[in-house]
């Protein structure tokens, strides 16, 4: 054995180093980051997942709103009484030795006027008239269209190209 301390042994062996420590802080960290995206992309789905949830319960409450509301009216129409009220009102039912009324101007009796389109058409769609009024009304609206294009094409007009200029002269003589 020799005779140096063990210290000055030390120092002479050749200190071998290792290059782990990088690869290792490396993987570990791809590892980190990996765990990372794995977490946000769960929370992600949580995210989507509640807010699909939320927007299924508001659509649920609706459909309960609606269905209660059907409930209501098939219990409207089980009474006689409502049916009664429907059938005058909407289809001008009268009970025998009545006479009916038809008011020609509503708002000279309930007072509310009526309000026009601006482009000069008559009122809504929207009207209290039955299905079958409706029906005659478009008919007679779409003989209306023909009669004015079969006009315009007797005057040798193209798509009624001389009814778009007598504005433009009225215009003219208005200056």
């Amino acid at each position: 054995m020799s005779t140096r301390p063990r210290a000055t042994q030390a120092k002479q062996r050749p200190v071998k180093r290792t290059s782990a420590g990088p690869i290792a802080f490396f993987v570990a960290l791809f590892i980190v980051a990996l765990g990372l995206i794995q977490l946000i992309s769960t929370f992600h789905s949580y995210a989507l997942d509640l807010s699909e949830l939320n927007g299924l319960r508001k659509q649920e409450a609706a459909l309960v709103a609606q269905k209660q509301e059907l409930e209501n009216d098939i219990e409207r129409w089980d009474d006689d009484a409502y049916v009664t009220a429907q059938a005058r009102e909407r289809l001008g039912y009268v009970f025998p030795g009545e006479q009916p009324i038809r008011v020609e101007h509503p708002e000279a009796v309930t007072g509310e006027k009526t309000t026009t389109p601006l482009d000069g058409t008559e009122g809504t769609q929207e009207s209290t008239l039955p299905w079958y009024s409706e029906m005659a009304y478009s008919f007679r609206e779409a003989d209306a269209g023909k009669d004015r294009t079969r006009d315009a094409d007797a005057r040798g007009d193209e798509n009624g190209a001389g009814a778009a200029t007598q504005p433009d002269d009225q215009d003219k003589e208005q200056q």
